[in-house]
């Protein structure tokens, strides 16, 4: 009796070995540059961080608008995949950062996406208006008016209308911001 219950624990024991040993599946990664384990896009989504759409990123503006010349000489934009903000913005070596968040919504016959910012701090303010990025992904262009508290006679720019058209085009591309992915 005392063999047999020797040899069952050297059984449970070699069983106990032999399935640890099995072949497992190589572990699933964010950043093996396939589409897999329920990603939504190439090492996105799914269990992975949110895919990139629209003006998720993080963008660099120099020398910035016209319009924005006398509050900043640099921008540096990161508009994140859970739709919340940060805008870094320099003005002769003095940092202000901007934070919030935003909705975009992508317009139905162009290329031209709609945006709505809530801005949260350091001011609490509401900007509409519009963004494009270029085909290759390294380019936009941005265009946005305050909505809340209003100002007057400022309306946001509209897809519909293009690049140039806040306030009706009275300040034609004066309010345009271009910027460069850095991320």
């Amino acid at each position: 009796m005392k063999s047999f219950r020797l040899f069952a624990m050297f059984a449970v024991a070699a069983m106990l070995v032999v399935a640890s040993c099995k072949k497992e599946d190589p572990a699933a990664t964010c950043s093996d540059g396939i589409q897999n384990q329920g990603e939504t896009g190439i090492d996105c989504g799914g269990p992975c961080q949110a895919c990139r759409e629209g003006i998720h990123g993080k963008w660099k503006s120099f020398p910035v608008a016209p319009i924005l010349a006398n509050f900043a000489d640099s921008i540096i934009a990161e508009f994140k995949t859970n739709s919340t903000y940060v805008v870094e913005q320099w003005k002769d070596g003095a940092k202000i950062t901007l934070t919030g968040t935003f909705i975009q919504t992508k317009a139905s016959t162009s290329t031209i996406w709609d945006i709505t910012v809530n801005q949260t701090s350091p001011t609490v303010l509401t900007a509409a208006g519009i963004f494009e990025v270029a085909a290759d992904g390294k380019t936009m262009k941005y265009e946005v008016a305050q909505i809340n508290p209003p100002i007057q006679g400022v309306t946001p720019p509209s897809a519909s209308a293009g690049f140039g058209s806040t306030s009706g085009g009275a300040f034609g591309v004066l309010n345009v911001q271009n910027y460069v992915r850095i991320n």
